[in-house]
Parts: structure tokens; sequence; C-alpha cells
């Protein structure tokens, strides 16, 4: 990165900004939309009456506060992450390209995109073309839970809401309405524990995990870490989670990982790859 008292870098500071804004529509502020939960007698009247396929959801005004940490559900902005952790994205991806740490960025659990749209965006402004973006997802929602193999998923609902279903091509129709789809963005659609450890990325520089489950996270982990750069970032979305966080240290502990963990929002968390002595067990 140049002098950052060249006036190009004062635009680029300003596209990244306002391209943030959009992602989050802190612009435009639109209303919070969550999958309401009826009890059982009302979901039975509601089916009778409007057909066994209706979904119920409630809606709230923008709360500034909410979407700053990320913990609201926006009706129309491309991602839910919130500012705190845009800006910690935007931290860790200006950080590598300063460092020259090579790799990708990629994204496990894409949502609308948003994540990866604004990596895309930073990499282009700031000249990294030889950088690809890769979003995995199974673009369905997320899975059921498998409590044999991950107890730590036993009861988890979240393959219940319809609202974390989006397919591909609404990702793909979200770039292209920034003007940042092109062949250097790559989505790798299907369940984790099918597509990563197959996956034909060479480097990374910036892993971002946002499965919620123990299944996904440490799938995940296990498939991709040894592929983070020295110098890279890891940065996990649902660290608030309890199966998430728990896939977290388990992996760490196995790896002898003692890299720091530093806290986003009280929601996420990251932190820099800086020591390679797990490569070998990976």
């Amino acid at each position: 990165m140049e002098n950052t008292d060249h006036p190009l870098n004062s635009v680029r500071e300003v596209y990244v900004e306002l391209l943030k804004k959009a992602l989050l529509n802190t612009i435009y502020k639109d209303p919070v939309i969550e999958q309401a939960t009826l009890p059982r007698w009302k979901t039975r009247l509601s089916r009778l009456l409007l057909g066994r396929d209706v979904k119920l959801f409630s809606v709230r005004h923008y709360d500034s506060e909410l979407r700053d940490r990320g913990i609201d559900w926006p009706s129309s902005a491309h991602t839910m992450i919130g500012v705190q952790r845009m800006d910690n994205l935007r931290h860790c991806l200006c950080k590598i390209i300063e460092e020259n740490i090579p790799g990708d960025f990629i994204e496990t659990g894409v949502w609308r995109g948003g994540a990866s749209i604004f990596a895309k965006g930073i990499f282009d402004v700031y000249g990294q073309g030889e950088r690809r973006v890769w979003l995995a997802d199974s673009f369905e929602g997320l899975p059921k839970p498998n409590p044999v193999d991950y107890p730590e998923d036993a009861g988890d609902e979240h393959y219940k809401l319809d609202i974390l279903r989006v397919g591909l091509d609404e990702v793909r129709a979200n770039f292209a309405s920034y003007d940042l789809l092109d062949d250097r963005v790559l989505f790798v659609k299907g369940w984790f524990k099918d597509t990563l450890h197959t996956l034909s990325i060479d480097s990374i520089s910036v892993l971002r995990l946002d499965g919620d489950m123990y299944e996904s996270t440490i799938v995940a982990l296990d498939a991709l870490y040894g592929k983070v750069s020295i110098g890279g970032f890891v940065i996990v979305d649902d660290y608030c989670i309890s199966s998430c966080a728990k896939a977290v240290h388990d992996f760490r502990e196995r790896h002898h990982i003692q890299d720091q963990i530093m806290p986003i929002d009280g929601t996420g968390v990251y932190w820099q790859k800086l020591s390679d002595r797990c490569a070998d067990s990976l």
C-alpha cells in the first residue's frame, strides 16, 4: 500500500467506506425481519388457513446500535455481520495487503455475500488483481445437525430458518450489482464436508468462518487452516455460539495453536497466524 498521504488513498478510503455502508444498508436503514416462533396451536391454525408451506415473519424498525454490533437480521442489506465486524474484515484485508501476505480470501458461510463482496471491492481498489475471492456455501441454508458425529450440535435448529437460505443466483446477482463479479470470484456450492477438503485453493491470506455450528466450523478449520499463510488471519464470526467456540478451542488445542484470540464485538473473534508449528499435523 502506498504513502497514506497520496490523494489516491483518500479516494480509496471514500470508496471502501461507502461500499461498507451500502452493504450494511446503514444509508437507507432497512427494517429487521425475523422468522416468527409461534405456539403449536397457532402454527397449526396458520397452516390450516394459509397453507402448509406458510412462513410467518415479524418486522421491526432499524436500530443503529444493533446494526453496529451485527445482531439484527436485515430485511434487504447484503450482510448481517454489522459495522464492527466489517471494520475488522477491512483491517485484516488491508494488513495482508500492506505486509504482502500471500493468498486468497475465502468465506465459509456467506448468506447474501456481503462480506465477500467487501473483500472483492477492497482487493480491486488496492490493485490486488492476483488475489481471488472464494465463497463456500450450500446456498440452501444450514445442514441438519449430525449429533452422532458432532454431539455439540444436538438440537441445533439453524436449518429450519428460511431467512438463511440464499441461493447462488441471488448471491451472484448481488456481486454484479456492485460491478464486482468476474472470473476471480469463485463459488463453491455444497456442504462443507463434501467440498472443502478437495478445494483447489493454494494459499489463504484471510479465512473467514461463518458456519454457526460445531460441524461447519471444525470441518472448515480441518480443511483450510493449513493453507493460511503465516501472517494471515482467521476470523470466526459466530464465536458467541458455544458449539462454534468449542470447535475453535478443540481445533486449536489439538494442533497446539497459541496465537492470541482477539475479540471483535462480543460476537466474533479473530487471530493472526504467526506460527506454522501445526502444519505437519494437518
